[in-house]
């Protein structure tokens, strides 16, 4: 099963030192503790046997959805209870439709059957999108794919059948008569006195409740369905599958309303229409500088114009550290967009629909406002639930389901543990990372999790991955760049190593 290729946690006890070698370039030196038993002695992290064991505890998973849609299905099948009701009641003395707008086949195929398809289309086709990186192996990529289609549908599954199994449970539990009950059941008015229930007994039926033997229809399923009324079934099931699937959707391509991030650093300069002018005013008045930097040359870099500002002209170093401020201090009005419009009206569909769907029960006399309502309800907890059982949140997730569970916690995690997602270990708790098991220690430049050393050849820049068209698993893969800030700070250190060398010497 798939997992993000940063699953390993590095304990916290390790040196890392970048050294220079006799080319100029750097080697990256980590060190782990020697009495870390989760390396073999080749290197590689020591492979847990037992993964079958995660693959039971998520068919488990099936298993008890499946056997709560069975119960929900026997228990809908069941006699309701049958509420005495009023003979002249109007909220119950509505006709009975024999077409329903959506009749129950129509409403599974809606609210199961296309969540089912449009999830398939979109883990398989969009999955795992653009972010996977070159050469990563096709294997590995539909690994991704089908671990997504497995926890989408997983989760739709849950949400239809708790819902599915709450809504039958309270039918028959609370027995309510529907809008068009009287034109289901026939009572017997020639004998309504027989059937009187509660208060007292007179034969004028000035607001008497009767039993539901006064009811003279000899289709029994018909009758019966007639006390179903609250919870709408309807509702509850298109609900369920419905906002469930557009939750889905917006969680794959990240349709939220923009947000700043909790623990944002925002202060009155980041909403300045540019920020980055203004902190750096203040940064210059404070040295004694000029407080304006307006480029009065716009000419490119390296073109012979130079770049000036109103106090003088400005060298590579000060540059340098422009680059930085600027990438550093973002506006806060940059900090989210709104996602394109055409994209949430897909996500919102359908939404729309298990709205239709719930009204039609209202208009084709089936259920009470209160019935729809509370239907409705049920579904939107269960597929609220569902998601964020098994999926990340929309505005953090990226787009991505939960991991896998451990080996180890499959079925069972005991109290202290904080997560079903980590393996426990020679007192150490790590993810095992499925990704890089699949891969191999030497195929992923994580060399620093493996308890060896990392050499990172040199590429212009001091730091290079050990990743390259030569290693296997991972072809074609480019090295890392450094942005301003990490290339000074390696040129510095080079600089001390050469320095204190040359003192040495």
């Amino acid at each position: 099963m798939p997992d993000d290729s940063e699953d390993l946690l590095i304990p916290p006890t390790h040196a890392r030192s970048f050294s220079p070698t006799h080319t100029g370039a750097y080697t990256r030196t980590v060190t782990t503790p020697m009495d870390d038993l989760r390396h073999t002695r080749g290197g590689g992290p020591k492979r847990k046997k037992g993964g079958w064991v995660v693959v039971v505890s998520y068919v488990f998973d099936w298993v008890i959805i499946a056997v709560a849609a069975v119960i929900g299905y026997v228990l809908g099948a069941k006699t309701p209870n049958k509420r005495p009701f009023s003979l002249y009641d109007p909220t119950i003395s509505f006709p009975f439709t024999e077409h329903e707008t959506v009749p129950a086949w129509l409403a599974a195929v809606i609210s199961v059957l296309a969540p089912i398809f449009f999830i398939a289309i979109i883990s398989l086709i969009f999955v795992p999108g653009a972010t996977v990186p070159r050469g990563t192996p096709k294997a590995l990529i539909w690994k991704r794919k089908l671990w997504e289609l497995h926890i989408g549908w997983l989760g739709l599954a849950l949400s239809i059948a708790s819902a599915w199994l709450l809504t039958n449970c309270m039918k028959n539990l609370y027995g309510k008569p529907r809008p068009d009950l009287l034109s289901r059941c026939q009572p017997d008015l020639a004998n309504v006195a027989k059937y009187i229930v509660g208060g007292y007994s007179n034969s004028s039926m000035n607001g008497q409740l009767v039993s539901a033997q006064i009811c003279t229809s000899t289709d029994k399923a018909k009758l019966d369905d007639g006390f179903r009324s609250y919870p709408s079934g309807h509702s509850s099931s298109a609900a369920a599958g419905l906002i469930y699937l557009s939750l889905f959707i917006a969680s794959k391509f990240a349709i939220t309303i923009p947000f700043l991030a909790s623990g944002t650093n925002v202060d009155a300069a980041s909403f300045s229409a540019f920020p980055s002018r203004t902190r750096h005013n203040t940064a210059m008045a404070a040295m004694g500088g000029p407080e304006s930097y307006e480029m009065t040359s716009r000419g490119p870099a390296g073109s012979g114009s130079g770049r000036t500002y109103t106090g003088g002209s400005i060298g590579v170093a000060e540059q340098k550290r422009l680059a930085r401020h600027t990438r550093a201090v973002a506006a806060v009005r940059r900090q989210a967009a709104a996602p394109p419009l055409y994209l949430l009206l897909i996500c919102i569909i359908p939404w729309f629909a298990s709205i239709f769907i719930a009204s039609s029960r209202w208009f084709d006399f089936r259920h009470h406002g209160f019935d729809i309502l509370f239907g409705y309800i049920i579904g939107l907890i269960c597929a609220f639930f569902a998601f964020r059982y098994y999926h990340l949140p929309i505005s953090q997730g990226a787009g991505w389901a939960w991991g896998p569970r451990s080996r180890d916690k499959a079925f069972w995690a005991g109290v202290g543990s904080y997560s079903y997602s980590t393996d426990h270990n020679v007192g150490e708790y790590y993810r095992a990372g499925d990704e890089e098991e699949a891969l191999g220690p030497d195929s992923l430049d994580h060399g620093s999790v493996y308890g060896r050393h990392a050499v990172h050849r040199g590429n212009g820049t001091g730091l290079e991955s050990n990743v390259g068209p030569d290693q296997p698993g991972i072809t074609g893969r480019k090295p890392p760049s450094l942005d301003v800030d990490e290339r000074e700070h390696v040129d510095t250190a080079y600089r001390g190593v050469h320095d204190n060398h040359g003192r040495h010497e």
